[in-house]
């Protein structure tokens, strides 16, 4: 998961996820089964969490609608969304704060949004509910699966991936998410001049993400090296705090290529 806990969550942690709290995080499995790597990459950490009342609420009431359950083929998102309109991947959103925020800016787009943890699951349900948003579609599964399975080449107009799990210690740095075979996965599902919008707050991730993004043949930096904060993405209680005490936050955007 995402360790950023963004409004609804915790002090951040290692072996966190890639969201607004601690709810999934990029790691390595043993299974040699996939193609994309020998030693097999998954986009979250399996962690434990109790689901509220008000969560498993807004499951059983609004999950029907609004999750899509994981399937070995490629969904049409316009049936799944009832309508034609630009698709965000979100990769990992925690406690889903982050992910109700920009729905609720951008409602002319649709947003996909890949969560393992029930809790986190919960409370974007929550929130869709009571800001009556519509154009988020949520699966409850691991990303790199959804990404090779569900998500066709080319069709993706934008993909989110904020503040994933730092894994600081520098053994540790192989189970990060953003590696280059990982994004090559990314680029082949996004569209031409469709954008990879990854956050960080540890410098050294930051670092790698610039190497391995800048890399990428088909992506083209839309900054020189790190880039300004985007408007839509908003300023977490967490990442505010962090600021106020000297912490940096780095954010990278890169386009796809045409051609």
């Amino acid at each position: 998961m995402i360790h950023d806990p963004n409004e609804d969550g915790m002090p951040s942690e290692p072996g966190a996820t890639a969201g607004d709290a601690d709810a999934s995080t990029p790691t390595a499995s043993d299974a040699p089964r996939n193609p994309l790597h020998l030693r097999r990459i998954r986009s979250f950490v399996t962690r434990a969490g109790r689901v509220s009342t008000a969560q498993r609420r807004a499951m059983d009431e609004l999950g029907p609608r609004f999750v899509v359950p994981y399937s070995a083929n490629a969904c049409d998102w316009n049936a799944a969304f009832g309508r034609a309109a630009p698709h965000i991947l979100e990769i990992g959103f925690g406690m889903g704060a982050t992910t109700a925020e920009i729905a609720a800016q951008r409602r002319g787009d649709d947003f996909i949004g890949v969560e393992v943890h029930e809790p986190g699951i919960g409370a974007l349900l929550k929130l869709m509910g009571e800001q009556n948003l519509s154009n988020i579609r949520i699966v409850q599964h691991d990303a790199v699966e959804v990404l090779e399975q569900m998500i066709a080449p080319g069709s993706l107009d934008g993909v989110h991936i904020f503040f994933p799990d730092p894994w600081h210690k520098a053994r540790h740095h192989k189970r990060r998410l953003i590696q280059p075979k990982f994004v090559a996965l990314l680029v082949s599902r996004l569209k031409a001049g469709a954008y990879l919008h990854c956050a960080t707050d540890w410098q050294n991730y930051a670092e790698q993400m610039l190497e391995v993004l800048s890399a990428e043949p088909a992506l083209a930096n839309t900054a020189d090296g790190y880039a300004p904060r985007p408007g839509y993405r908003p300023v977490t209680k967490f990442e505010r705090r962090g600021l106020r005490l000297g912490h940096g936050v780095w954010d990278l955007v890169f386009e796809r290529r045409a051609g």
